[in-house]
């Protein structure tokens, strides 16, 4: 009998497959959970017995999440408004497919285009993969337009085929690169931890989303910060001190050596290389910077 089919519980888990998926495996690995492909790429291995992982479009996440086909799923709220997806949302998680940022789901033209605002769309046609979205935005402006699904290369579709497009961006470079300027944000979107409402009324599973969440949370939070540890002597422990941002305040041990102390911090990894400078001209000695893999609040 293998690990998996000795475990009672377990909790179905919907991975997003496409331009999410590396970056989530890569969260996964952070947050404690080794996930791998085999030969039945639909069903990635996760090394923990109560988490049955499926790989499935980030389009299709919330939807399964809501009908119970899975207890839960990793998806943007792009995706989640898109479908009308009634699921309880259990954790922003702030990344993308190249950073660790909010992505935008952006109505863009052709720089050469006389469209100047959303008003200028009434009568015109556009492509996007997020109808949905698209026609809620355009019905809050009270324009009427012809709205087309879009089944990808969206950006040379302007200004031969379609007036304008509703696409998702998180760096604007695919689109300045096919000539094409923004009119306007259609929606902000974040990744969600998302449950189904039934599987977060089961005391088992609820727990384990939770423990799931805090454990990514806690690997995303991470990402940008550093701990640093460092010695210095009793007299500039209140200099030394004072230069770092920690969490709540700085770790304090006293060592062997009469007179001097361990000093270690959580910071932020963007103000290190201006911080450690400071922390030496402060008397700080042997300081040596360690990445993070989480950090719990």
């Amino acid at each position: 009998m293998s690990s998996k089919e000795a475990v009672k519980n377990r909790l179905v888990l919907g991975l997003p497959k496409g331009s999410l998926q590396e970056a989530t495996f890569a969260m996964m690995q952070k947050a404690g959970f080794k996930v791998s492909l085999g030969s039945r790429s639909y069903l990635p291995n996760v090394d923990d017995p109560e988490i049955d992982a499926r790989l499935i479009r980030a389009q299709e996440i919330s939807r399964y999440v809501e009908l119970g086909m899975l207890d839960a799923g990793i998806t943007g709220f792009d995706w989640i408004q898109e479908n009308g997806s009634d699921v309880h949302e259990v954790a922003d998680l702030i990344y993308a497919k190249q950073g660790m940022r909010p992505v935008r789901w952006v109505l863009a033209v052709h720089n050469d285009s006389t469209i100047q605002s959303v008003r200028d769309l009434e009568g015109k046609r556009i492509a996007t993969e997020a109808v949905g979205l698209t026609k809620r935005y355009l019905a809050k402006h009270g324009v009427q337009a012809e709205v087309e699904f879009s089944w990808g290369a969206t950006e040379v579709k302007v200004p031969e085929l379609v007036d304008a497009i509703v696409e998702l961006t998180e760096t604007g470079s695919s689109l300045r690169a096919n000539n094409l300027r923004i009119v306007d944000v259609v929606l902000q979107s974040t990744t969600k931890f998302i449950v189904n409402h039934k599987a977060w009324q089961d005391p088992w599973k609820k727990h384990k989303v939770e423990q799931i969440a805090m454990l990514l949370q806690g690997a995303l939070a991470a990402e940008s910060r550093v701990l640093l540890k460092m010695n210095a002597p009793e007299d500039k422990v209140a200099a030394v001190s004072k230069l770092l941002p920690a969490l709540h305040a700085p770790t304090i041990n006293h060592l062997s050596a009469a007179g001097w102390v361990a000093i270690e911090s959580v910071v932020e990894e963007r103000v290190v290389r201006d911080l450690i400078p400071q922390l030496k001209r402060a008397g700080a000695e042997g300081i040596i910077e360690l990445p993070l893999n989480k950090v719990i609040r």
